[in-house]
């Protein structure tokens, strides 16, 4: 009876030690699978079936040599591994003493290999990052301690290798420890601690070193026994995005989630997110019953005192402390697919536990990993990181990764393939006026080209006329889509063959998940104007009406169109007439109910360029433009 309960006591401590992740990083040959190696042997947390096969490897592909330990194979377990002596996967390893419980990811050193190691930290409290004491601070260095700054990991162990080969010196010691803060003073981790160690010999990696009496601090495992990473959770900010409606039977209705960040408690007000519904909890359960409050990391089901219709994807937080709501963010993106990125493409975001699509408007820059360098790229390849825009097809609830990981991380998935192409960290909220032109990207190259078994004079041949697009601009209320349907009635009444493309129908269908932020209008217009060089191919007269107010996008449409076949048609009507005509409008836009109107709170460019200026009440000029099509 009393062997049972302290075994129960047992497992009941064990259960309540906290877990600690932490990765490793390192050059090649810097010896972080020899240190978690040496790590688990000191500590003794090896089974005996373990140590044979370990010893057995030594002797037969060990790299430490005659007659010792090679302590790097516990870790390298792929046979390429073994063959090259380099750690190529992520390796995972679980060990626990009696103060802690551990998960250690040892991750690849090679530039190569830099979406492994985004991998294997993404979940660390801490690093350790390996020097060479006979190289000291070198490029990689760098490289693997601005991922661990991009990564968010507060806690950096700055383990100093191989001080057996140096003689021990304090001297090298504090040298390296000097050009390492130097460096990292550029960067964001707040929490730096230098180890000496020699990870062969295992000097400082489990008990103190009697060699390196200078050094007074503690070992590598006492300073991860007792690191403290209980302020690494966010608690202020109250988080909780659904993962689940849990309605076991008609009395129960409760949402089931990972506590994200922030505290709750019974009685606390709380607000759905995006509907703004707010109730307070009822309850807060868990498998093993009902708790007074909740905190990350835990998962728990929230019951609340009024029926409110929430569902996956959506967030409960606290009225007074809301995160973002936005389509549109700045992230730093890590490309992890082995195909290059596509600008052009749409991905599924994931983010929380809301799944949408989502495009990259802009990339801003491009780093380089070993220098730091930022410098313009139209794309990103296998490893490579840089700062984009990203703009999804519905609202997101972020916060900033530096703040909130939980709610700042995200990934991008390929829709065709299902790969994970790249994972990123939102930096923040853009607003719409900082927000590019998408258009820009367009390769007008591609754009002009296209091949068809019919050519395009015998498409004019059998129409009767030249494909061609009549792009009406103006400020609202100047009459622009009154004229393209007068143009399409008096056309076809001539026998043409002709369409009329305007805002309202486009919006209804093909560009319907698009607002009027810069961006968007940018998008809308990059879409009609690909629509219209398609029909103008086929020998289609197209007839555009809309605002168009930017006049470099009026540009790249007609770029996208084609100058030969594009006419730009300007409403030269006054704000003062064109307020008259539409006075609802202007009247919104006057008192801030809706945003970017050309002419109240957004410019218009009136065109300098354009081939007919008409008024509406010019009928002549109308008659002009009719013959001249």
């Amino acid at each position: 009876m009393d062997n049972k309960l302290n075994i129960k006591e047992f497992l009941d401590r064990d259960e309540q030690k906290d877990l600690l992740r932490l990765l490793t990083a390192g050059s090649v040959d810097d010896g972080k699978s020899t240190l978690i190696g040496r790590l688990l042997y000191d500590s003794k947390k090896l089974y005996e079936d373990q140590l044979d096969a370990l010893e057995r490897d030594s002797k037969r592909v060990g790299n430490a040599g005659a007659g010792e330990i090679d302590y790097a194979l516990l870790l390298d377990g792929l046979k390429a591994e073994r063959e090259q002596g380099i750690t190529i996967d992520v390796a995972y390893r679980y060990f626990s003493t009696n103060k802690r419980k551990f998960i250690i990811a040892d991750t690849p050193g090679h530039e190569q290999y830099t979406r492994n190691m985004i991998t294997g930290g993404s979940t660390a409290n801490l690093a350790i990052i390996l020097v060479d004491a006979r190289t000291g601070v070198i490029t990689q260095t760098k490289r693997h301690t601005f991922l661990v700054s991009l990564l968010g990991i507060k806690h950096v162990v700055l383990a100093i290798n191989k001080m057996d080969l140096v003689d021990y010196s304090q001297e090298v010691f504090d040298s390296i420890v000097e050009e390492y803060k130097s460096f990292v003073t550029r960067l964001d981790i707040p929490d730096i601690k230098p180890i000496p160690i020699s990870a062969l010999k295992g000097d400082n990696v489990v008990e103190r070193s009697e060699k390196m009496d200078w050094y007074n601090g503690e070992s590598l495992l006492e300073f991860l026994e007792n690191v403290h990473i209980g302020a690494d959770y966010n608690y202020e900010d109250f988080r909780y995005p659904v993962q689940y409606v849990l309605r076991p039977n008609l009395d129960f209705r409760g949402f089931s989630a990972k506590v994200a960040s922030g505290i709750i408690k019974k009685g606390d007000e709380v607000m759905a997110l995006p509907s703004g519904k707010k109730s307070k909890v009822k309850g807060i359960h868990t498998y093993e019953g009902e708790i007074e409050e909740a905190f990350p990391p835990m998962s728990v089901t929230l019951t609340l005192e009024d029926e409110i219709d929430i569902s996956r994807g959506e967030m409960i937080v606290k009225p007074e402390n809301q995160p973002s709501i936005d389509r549109h963010f700045e992230a730093m993106l890590v490309w992890m697919d082995e195909e290059k990125m596509d600008p052009k493409k749409h991905f599924f975001i994931k983010h929380t536990t809301n799944v949408t699509k989502a495009r990259i408007d802009d990339i801003r820059y491009k780093v380089n990993i070993n220098t730091l360098e930022q410098s313009k790229a139209d794309h990103f390849e296998l490893n490579e990181i840089g700062r984009v825009v990203i703009t999804t097809n519905k609202p997101l609830l972020f916060d900033s990764y530096k703040k909130n990981k939980a709610t700042g991380a995200f990934i991008l998935i390929d829709p065709i393939t299902n790969n994970t192409c790249a994972v990123g960290m939102i930096i923040e909220k853009l607003n719409n006026k900082d927000l590019p032109s998408r258009i820009n990207d367009i390769n007008r190259e591609r754009a002009q080209q296209g091949e068809s078994l019919v050519s395009t004079k015998e498409r004019e041949e059998r129409f009767g006329q030249k494909g061609q697009t009549i792009w009406i601009t103006g400020l609202a209320g100047s009459g622009k889509r009154e004229l393209a349907y007068v143009l399409e009635r008096r056309l076809f009444d001539e026998g043409k063959t002709v369409v009329v493309l305007e805002g309202s129908m486009v919006r209804a269908g093909l560009s319907n998940e698009l607002d009027f932020s810069s961006t968007d209008i940018a998008e809308n217009l990059r879409r009609v104007a690909h629509v219209c060089r398609l029909l103008n191919a086929q020998g289609v007269i197209t007839v555009c009406a809309f605002r168009s107010p930017d006049e470099s996008i009026r540009t790249q449409v007609k770029d996208i169109i084609g100058k030969e076949r594009f006419t730009l048609v300007y409403m030269d009507e006054t704000l003062e007439d064109c307020r008259k005509c539409d006075e609802e409008l202007y009247r919104k836009a006057e008192e801030g109910l809706i945003d970017d109107v050309p002419g109240v709170d957004t410019k218009y460019d009136i065109p300098q360029d354009a081939d007919y200026k008409i008024k509406k009440a010019n009928l002549e000029a109308i008659e002009e433009l009719i013959r001249r099509i």
